[in-house]
């Protein structure tokens, strides 16, 4: 049963390939690395989060606001899933729901997303109190080409359930590890992801550097999906 429904809009991802050495170290225990390629994956995903509102609740009464986050690719027990590195978001009220019900590391940040002739202006500095910075400041825009290497972008895209070590494990300096046991999943139902390539033109993007990682060499892949219906249930333990 469903806990909240929203509608994520104009969804970009852009995935770095990465070593896995670098990420397997910062997971919590029982979370295992999910390669692809025998590459680990480290992926910058923003987005308009549009009426966010309790199961039961009319969509025009909920509220809307944009996030960008960090997160990589694990499994548990063999079920595939997302670890996240951060989560900003540009609502207070949002971010405290949002740590409470989902234990999910959100921070305060000053967002505002904009909409271009060809694409979206992606604008994002965090305001959080005792976090570490992170701006990101990108251009992004669907392309007409046809979508390369499908089952790669499933493999980065379609997960329906997500790990957290609680709010502050994932942060810069902080070792997961110590958290193991308050290791949650929480799971999301949607449609596949409409998904197609996308063209990124990134002005700064501190969400590696925020994170501990260094930023990677090279360029991402990236997509874009305009818009899709998402149902979050409950957290739980592990």
């Amino acid at each position: 049963m469903s806990l909240v429904r929203m509608t994520w809009r104009d969804t970009l991802f852009a995935h770095w390939a990465v070593a896995p050495e670098t990420v397997a170290s910062r997971l919590p225990p029982g979370l295992a690395l999910d390669t692809y390629g025998g590459r680990a994956w480290l992926s910058v995903v923003g987005f308009r989060m549009d009426g966010i509102r309790p199961r039961g609740t009319p969509e025009a009464l909920g509220f809307s606001f944009p996030e960008l986050n960090l997160r990589t690719y694990v499994t548990h027990e063999g079920s595939p899933g997302i670890y996240f590195f951060n989560l900003d978001a540009g609502d207070r009220l949002g971010v405290r729901a949002a740590r409470r019900l989902f234990h999910l590391p959100y921070y305060d940040a000053s967002m505002r997303v904009t909409d271009r002739d060809d694409g979206v202006r992606f604008r994002s500095r965090r305001v959080h109190r005792d976090a570490p910075p992170l701006v990101f400041d990108a251009d992004y825009r669907p392309t007409d080409e046809p979508l390369a290497d499908e089952q790669r972008a499933r493999f980065l895209t379609e997960r329906y359930r997500f790990f957290t070590a609680g709010v502050d494990a994932a942060a810069q300096g902080a070792d997961p590890r110590t958290a193991a046991e308050s290791t949650r999943v929480g799971e999301i139902r949607h449609d596949p992801w409409p998904l197609v390539p996308a063209e990124l033109d990134v002005r700064r993007n501190d969400c590696f550097v925020a994170n501990g990682f260094e930023t990677p060499d090279g360029d991402p892949v990236c997509h874009y999906a305009p818009a899709l219906a998402v149902k979050a249930d409950r957290v739980r333990r592990v």
